[in-house]
Parts: structure tokens; C-alpha cells; sequence
């Protein structure tokens, strides 16, 4: 093994939550199945928010915004979803992780200064992220309303997301602990700032994004780490570890960090635009 892979995990650890020991422990699984080493250190938001914020950030070989949401500080994990966004750092959101990744693109890429969550009761006009409309059958008392193993999650063929299960899957079971979700009215900030919607519940509903300029971006409602075990680590975990250890070569030999975004190194633009660039809820599977 080489020296490890440094993995950033924006958010506030709470020992009391599955999904955080979960996020720990498909990281590790993750680099053992590559052959890598990797060492996963926990952020807290409000660092994030602070004049230092960004040196933290550029210090990680891939981050990974993490469930946990409301988070302690809103303005900080924003700030380390941009950081990913506008420097171009292999980055996953996953649950509130992702909620907060389409807040960020409406805020700073549309210009949507007040877009928020109903989950922080902020007043807010723009609420792109609302409480989960259909609950899901079967779930455990108490749970949340989209919690549990959902069947029938639809990938846009083509997409990168897709890649990662094989070319073949269309149609995936994953796992979900949430309350909140994506408010359709507002599925157009995603399209608009460049973030397709590469994966849909049965209903439709948004349930992935990523976007093809980045080298790796992408933000998932399902918890793939909740699915993830020692033997059988969950195929997007594998390929943003990944993702973060061919960062790591590249920036420890070209130190290109420096150079925040250039699009023209990019290669899969073209890719996803063969499978309807934003997979909208009449496309075919």
C-alpha cells in the first residue's frame, strides 16, 4: 500500500448516529477492497465557517458531506460543499449532504440568496428542500418517513452514477434514513447549475446528481454507506475512494490543486449527454 488517501467528512459526529459509525466504516472497507489506505477525519461545520476553513479543505485528498442535517453550522457546510464545487476536490454528498448540495447551487451558482430547508423553519420563500411526500410501506416505528431498503431506484443510462453499478443496472435497491427531499418545483436549480439528475425513485422523485465537468461530484439521498459492508463494499463508495486516490497522485505530482477548476481536463461531458443530459421524469428507461 502507498501512503494513505485522505478523506475529509463534512459534518458533526454524533456518536448516537448509525449512519456517522457507517460512514467511518465504509470508507475503510472501501480502500481495503482497492488495496488503499485511508484515513477519514471528521469536520465540524462550524470550522468550516471560519477564515482557516479553506486551508482545512485543501489538506484532504476527497470530501464527503455527510448525513446529520441540521447541521451546526448551516453557512459552514455550504462553504465546504463550494469549496468541492468551485475547486474542482472529489467530493460526495450523501442524505442531508445532498440536501445541502442543491441548496448550495441555488444560492451561489443561481443566485438564490434565500434557498433553504423546511427542516431549519428559516421563514425562507425558496424552500428547495421539503418533507418527504410519500412515506415508504413497511418502515420501522419511528423511523423516518423514507427510511429502510427502497426498491426500484431508476439510474439515467449513461451517467457516471451508473457506471459505478455496471452498464447493465438500471434499477437499484438502496438504502434511506430521511425525512426531506427535493421540492420539484425547484428540480430545475440542479439542471440549470450544471448538476443533472441521474437517478429517480418510482415516483419520479429526484434521488441523485452529478455532474459531468467535475472529476468526481456527486450527491446521493440514499445512504450508500448504510448498504456497505466489509465484503461487499457498495460500488459508489468504491469509486469516490477511488476518486480521491487518483486526485491525490495527480496533485502530488502537478500540484495542480493550485489551479482550481479548468473544465478542458474534463472527459465526460459527452458521456452523459448521450443518456438525456437531465433525465427528466418522462424519459424511458
Amino acid at each position: 500500500m502507498s501512503h494513505a488517501v485522505r478523506i475529509g467528512i463534512l459534518g458533526d459526529f454524533n456518536p448516537e448516529f448509525p449512519s456517522h459509525h457507517a460512514t467511518n466504516d465504509a470508507l475503510h472497507n472501501g480502500a481495503r477492497q482497492l488495496n488503499l489506505k485511508v484515513e477519514s477525519q471528521w469536520i465540524p461545520t462550524p470550522s468550516l465557517a471560519a477564515p482557516t476553513g479553506e486551508k482545512i479543505l485543501e489538506s484532504f485528498n476527497g470530501l464527503l458531506a455527510s448525513p446529520g442535517s441540521p447541521y451546526k453550522s448551516f453557512d459552514g457546510m455550504l462553504k465546504g460543499i463550494e469549496f468541492a464545487r468551485r475547486r474542482d476536490w472529489p467530493f460526495l454528498g450523501t442524505c442531508g449532504g445532498f440536501q445541502y448540495a442543491l441548496i448550495e447551487f441555488a444560492r451561489n451558482v443561481l443566485g438564490i440568496a434565500d434557498a433553504d430547508s423546511a427542516e431549519n423553519n428559516s421563514g425562507s420563500r425558496n424552500i428547495v428542500i421539503y418533507p418527504v411526500a410519500c412515506a415508504v410501506t413497511g418502515r420501522m416505528g419511528g423511523a423516518p418517513k423514507l427510511s429502510g431498503k427502497v426498491p426500484e431506484i431508476r439510474l439515467c443510462p449513461g451517467s457516471r452514477l451508473q457506471s459505478f453499478y455496471g452498464e447493465d443496472k438500471e434499477i437499484v435497491t438502496e438504502e434511506f434514513f430521511c425525512n426531506f427531499e427535493v421540492n420539484p418545483e425547484y428540480e430545475y436549480c440542479a439542471m440549470e447549475a450544471g448538476f443533472p439528475v441521474v437517478a429517480r425513485g418510482a415516483q419520479g422523485e429526484i434521488r441523485a446528481l452529478e455532474s459531468p465537468t467535475h472529476r468526481f461530484f456527486i450527491a446521493t439521498l440514499f445512504q450508500p454507506q448504510l448498504s456497505s459492508t466489509e465484503k461487499n463494499p457498495h460500488p459508489v463508495i468504491l469509486a469516490f475512494v477511488q476518486a480521491a486516490a487518483d486526485w491525490d497522485r495527480k496533485s502530488s505530482a502537478t500540484a495542480c490543486w493550485n489551479n482550481g477548476f479548468s473544465p478542458e481536463r474534463h472527459r465526460d461531458t459527452e458521456k452523459i449527454s448521450n443518456c438525456s443530459l437531465f433525465f427528466p421524469l418522462s424519459s424511458p428507461l
